[in-house]
C-alpha cells in the first residue's frame, strides 16, 4: 500500500484526501516509478473542480519525477534505477507510487535534478509547443506573455528570450514584476492598475504585438485582443480567472482579422515521437542553463489541499512541488 490523493467528488480543496492506494505491477509497455516529486498545475484545480471532467474516483496530477523501480513486458528504453521525469499524465501523479507509459516518460540527465525534472516538464513542455508550433516565436518579434512571474511565464520569459524575442509580460505586484525581470521579461505591466492595451502600444510605438499568450482567461480578454497587431494570433491556453464565455467572432474582424486559438498540451503531444522532440528540446534548455527553473514553495504531498489554495489564490510564484 502506498500513499496517494484522491477526490471521490468535484469541488474545493477539502474534496482531496491522503488514502493509502494498491499499485499493482506495471503492465504492458509500462514501468512503475517511486516517485521523489510531483509537479503542481493549475490543470490540477481544473481536474479537482470538474471544469475538466474526469472519471471518479480519481487521483489528480499529470506530472512527476522519480526513479524506476520496475518495468512491464516490452520496455526497452528504460531500466531499473533510471530517473525520469513526465509532463504529460496519464492521471494520477498525486501518489508516492504510480505506472506510467514507458513512451510518455523521459530519462533524466545527471544535470537535472529529480525536483527540477517535476517542476520543469509539464509547463515547459507547454512553452515549448506555444513558442514553436502554436506561434513560432523569431528574433526581433515582440510577444505579450500574461501572468509573467508564474511557474509557465518564467520558463516562457528565458525561452523566448533566447529565442531573441523582446517580452512583455503583466504581472500583479511589484515582486513579482522584479521576478519576471530576473528571468528575461523586458518590459513589465501591472495589469491591476494599468491599461495593459495602452501600454503594450506605448511600447511596440502603436504597432502591437503580433501575439499574446494568455492563461488567465476571462479578465484578460479585452486586453488581449486589444492589444494585437492586424492579423495578430490570441492564444487562449488557461482559465486562472475563469473561462471566457464568449467571443464575438466579429469582435476579431473588428479589431483586424485577428485569429484566436485555444490549444491544449494533450493534443500537441498526442503523438509520441512530438512529445519525444519537445522533451528533448525542454531538456537541452534547462540543462544548459538558458532556462532556470524556480522552485518557490514545497509541500507535503498530505497538504495538497492547502497547495491548491495557495495556487489559486495567487500566492505562489515561479514553480510549485509536492513531496510523497
Amino acid at each position: 500500500m502506498v500513499k496517494a490523493i484522491r477526490i471521490h467528488q468535484v469541488g474545493g480543496p477539502e474534496v482531496m484526501a491522503l488514502e493509502e492506494v494498491t499499485v499493482p505491477p506495471p503492465g504492458d509497455g509500462q514501468v512503475q516509478i517511486r516517485q521523489t516529486a510531483i509537479g503542481l498545475n493549475f490543470i490540477d484545480v481544473y481536474h479537482r473542480t470538474g471544469l475538466y471532467p474526469a472519471r471518479l474516483p480519481l487521483t489528480p496530477g499529470l506530472e512527476a519525477a522519480g526513479e524506476v523501480i520496475a518495468v512491464g513486458e516490452g520496455v526497452t528504453t528504460l531500466k531499473v534505477g533510471d530517473r525520469v521525469a513526465y509532463g504529460t499524465g496519464p492521471l494520477g501523479a498525486y501518489s508516492a507510487v504510480r505506472n506510467a507509459p514507458a513512451k510518455r516518460v523521459a530519462k533524466l540527465p545527471h544535470l537535472i535534478s529529480d525536483e527540477t525534472g517535476a517542476a520543469m516538464m509539464l509547463k515547459g513542455l507547454t512553452v515549448s509547443y506555444l513558442l514553436h508550433d502554436t506561434y513560432k516565436v523569431e528574433p526581433g518579434q515582440t510577444i505579450l506573455f500574461h501572468a509573467a512571474a508564474g511557474g509557465v511565464g518564467l520558463i516562457a520569459c528565458q525561452w523566448a528570450k533566447a529565442l531573441g524575442a523582446t517580452v512583455i509580460g503583466t504581472v500583479g505586484s511589484p515582486e513579482k514584476a522584479e521576478l519576471a525581470r530576473a528571468h528575461g521579461c523586458d518590459h513589465t505591466i501591472y495589469y491591476t492598475r494599468e491599461n495593459v492595451a495602452e501600454r503594450v502600444r506605448e511600447i511596440t510605438n502603436g504597432e502591437g504585438v503580433p501575439v499574446v499568450y494568455d492563461s488567465v482567461g476571462q479578465a484578460t480578454l479585452e486586453a488581449s485582443l486589444d492589444s494585437l497587431r492586424p492579423r495578430g494570433l490570441f492564444v487562449s491556453f488557461g482559465n486562472a480567472s475563469g473561462p471566457i464565455k464568449s467571443l464575438d467572432l466579429m469582435e476579431l474582424s473588428r479589431r483586424g482579422s485577428l485569429y484566436a486559438t485555444r490549444p491544449g498540451i494533450l493534443h500537441y503531444m498526442a503523438k509520441d515521437e512530438d512529445l519525444a522532440r519537445h522533451s528533448a528540446g525542454l531538456i537541452d534548455m534547462v540543462a544548459s542553463g538558458k532556462v532556470k527553473i524556480e522552485i518557490n514553495q514545497r509541500y507535503a504531498l498530505a497538504d495538497a489541499a492547502q497547495a491548491h489554495r495557495d495556487l489559486e489564490g495567487r500566492k505562489t510564484t515561479g514553480t510549485t512541488i509536492l513531496i510523497p
